[in-house]
């Protein structure tokens, strides 16, 4: 396995424990200072920067909405995480629980763009697509 591989399969581990244990201290750790955040075809980012991005996990957990990670994968410079939510309007339509996935693009070491979906398919194209 390369560095390039070794450092993103490192990444993806922290990432599992952070977003699984919601502890939003150690997500802090990995997102760099200008990471956006939104939905795959939004003309702008719900979020612009790190403390946007951890103020909008601190109001999920604030709302009591949950995620369990069951997954996360290695695509190159991107990670694909697969959550199932709970607690969420979405999860509550859905008998109590959603799945959704979010890629995580990964520059420098830092996550610097991640994408909600609620397609596993357009989650697993956009995390397979060559980087722009």
């Amino acid at each position: 396995m390369s560095e390039q591989q070794d450092a993103m399969q490192d990444i993806a581990r922290q990432v599992r424990i952070a977003l699984d244990g919601g502890d939003i201290s150690s997500f802090s750790d990995l997102l760099d200072p200008d990471v956006r955040w939104g939905a795959p075809d939004a003309e702008q980012p719900t979020c612009r920067n790190r403390d946007q991005v951890l103020t909008w996990y601190r109001r999920g957990r604030e709302s009591d909405v949950r995620a369990s990670v069951n997954d996360v994968v290695v695509h190159g410079d991107r990670l694909l995480v697969s959550l199932t939510v709970r607690g969420s309007a979405a999860a509550d339509t859905r008998g109590g629980a959603a799945l959704r996935w979010q890629v995580l693009t990964v520059s420098g070491g830092r996550i610097v763009d991640i994408v909600g979906f609620d397609d596993r398919l357009e989650a697993l194209a956009r995390a397979q697509a060559s980087p722009v």
